[in-house]
């Protein structure tokens, strides 16, 4: 049993795919702290991975639903707004670059798959925001969060143009956080997650490396996946009514290092 810091609280959780998803376990999270949640992933994301598992364990309804697409996130708000009326919150737990599944060096992409990049990793949560921001569906002090990595700041060589997706995936925090917060104190944030072996993560070359080198680096090491489905429950709660528009890390104290003690008796 949790604390039912979330009880009364309905929300739509995008991009469960596994267990060792996020987005999976702030889902077993939400509910166990009293929400509703409706599911929603891509169709080809449902197909490979076990959502109707994880539906079935927190009696949730699921929604396929291509988030680049405005047709099927009306659809997904529509049955959100049959279920649940208004809702109080959102993750956006959404990644996917075709030039780092092609193996495409940063200095080689091909831009139509850089374009698919930024609509699925970063537009997607601005197309998702201005749907609800349009229809009126969010709750009063309702909480939007997207998960996103300090690749947006600083550079990690096999991170590839996911960077730059989730620069952009940031900005729209900001800039629809403003909006949304002057229209119904809807507060939009960004965490910054510690390296997580996702399905995703391991996707990207030389993860196992920078998940080593987080965990050398952070006085804390590595935030888990389940640690930030907590950060999560906390930002949908009522505790976090006034923080909004920020790039929130959740890192173990990665993002403030030069370098550790740690690393550099490795390097020795």
């Amino acid at each position: 049993m949790g604390h039912q810091l979330l009880a009364g609280k309905k929300g739509i959780i995008f991009g469960a795919m596994n267990e060792h998803s996020i987005a999976w376990k702030v889902a077993e999270l939400c509910h166990e702290e009293g929400a509703q949640i409706l599911l929603t992933n891509a169709p080809v994301a449902m197909r490979l991975g076990e959502i109707d598992a994880l539906a079935t364990k927190i009696g949730a309804q699921v929604v396929p639903a291509d988030a680049t697409s405005l047709e099927d996130l009306t659809k997904l708000l529509d049955a959100a707004e049959a279920q649940f009326g208004k809702i109080d919150f959102v993750l956006h737990s959404i990644g996917m670059s075709p030039n780092v599944r092609k193996n495409k060096a940063y200095t080689d992409l091909n831009y139509d798959y850089l374009q698919k990049t930024y609509d699925v990793s970063a537009v997607s949560f601005h197309k998702l925001m201005q749907l609800l921001y349009q229809r009126d569906l969010m709750n009063e002090w309702g909480s939007i969060l997207a998960l996103t990595y300090i690749a947006a700041q600083r550079t990690f060589g096999e991170y590839n143009d996911m960077a730059e997706a989730k620069a952009l995936l940031e900005s729209i925090g900001r800039s629809f956080g403003y909006h949304y917060g002057k229209k119904a104190h809807v507060r939009v944030n960004t965490i910054s997650q510690s390296p997580t072996p996702t399905t995703a993560g391991t996707g990207v070359a030389g993860f196992d490396k920078m998940l080593t080198y987080g965990e050398k680096m952070s006085p804390l090491g590595n935030a888990t996946a389940q640690e930030c489905a907590a950060y999560c429950v906390m930002m949908f709660s009522d505790y976090t009514r006034k923080v909004t528009m920020q790039n929130l890390y959740h890192d173990g104290g990665f993002s403030s290092m030069g370098i550790s003690e740690d690393l550099l008796n490795a390097l020795n």
